[in-house]
């Protein structure tokens, strides 16, 4: 049986909101926690918070987070790479896959984390090697990233995030579609987060 872990990158500097952007609140929760939620929810293990300029407000997770590491990143003004690098290097010897999730996308489903893994492991006997999502045509995160495919993230640098390993590895990539755009929108300005408070109370 496969041991799928995750990295949530929660280390920006939300220099488009002008403030911490992860520490808002959608809804009555702060943002960065539907991201928790979501890999908490399929039982992934380890789960790894990368933090940056925040740290102190972040590890004060609630009791329902408990099993959730915190790393900080002294990298961060660098750009995502160092994040991610941080967060895959945590996963190395512990899981067979990982994957990642952004923090300041609140709308991801338990339908979509849940397709991304019984899609792996359906599909890794054929090659697969990673498993991405994309809404309504446009492909978003998080992203399933094989255990072999770790060292690859040694190499990155400054703000491309995985984009560079992707690139490399499409022929073994599956991407799984889905039809609403909105959970692939992900916050970074006043306005997204006004959009999203929105559609929260359109929903109830």
């Amino acid at each position: 049986m496969s041991k799928i872990g995750a990295v949530i990158l929660a280390a920006g500097m939300s220099k488009r909101m002008g403030k911490p952007k992860l520490l808002l609140p959608l809804h009555g929760t702060p943002l960065f926690h539907y991201a928790l939620k979501a890999s908490s929810y399929h039982s992934l293990n380890p789960i790894v918070l990368i933090t940056g300029p925040y740290i102190e407000a972040m590890r004060k997770l609630p009791h329902e987070f408990r099993q959730i590491e915190v790393l900080y990143n002294p990298n961060y003004a660098t750009g995502m790479a160092s994040s991610l690098k941080l967060g895959v290097e945590a996963m190395k010897g512990r899981v067979d896959a990982a994957i990642i999730f952004l923090a300041d996308q609140p709308f991801v489903p338990t339908e979509v984390v849940q397709t991304l893994i019984e899609q792996y492991k359906k599909t890794r006997k054929e090659g697969i090697r990673i498993v991405r999502p994309a809404y309504e045509g446009v492909v978003g995160h998080p992203i399933l990233f094989d255990a072999e495919l770790f060292s690859a993230f040694d190499s990155i640098e400054g703000d491309q995030g995985g984009k560079l390993i992707i690139q490399a590895h499409q022929d073994r990539m599956k991407i799984v579609s889905f039809d609403h755009s909105m959970w692939g929108r992900d916050v970074d300005t006043p306005e997204d987060l006004m959009q999203m408070e929105l559609y929260l109370k359109q929903k109830q």
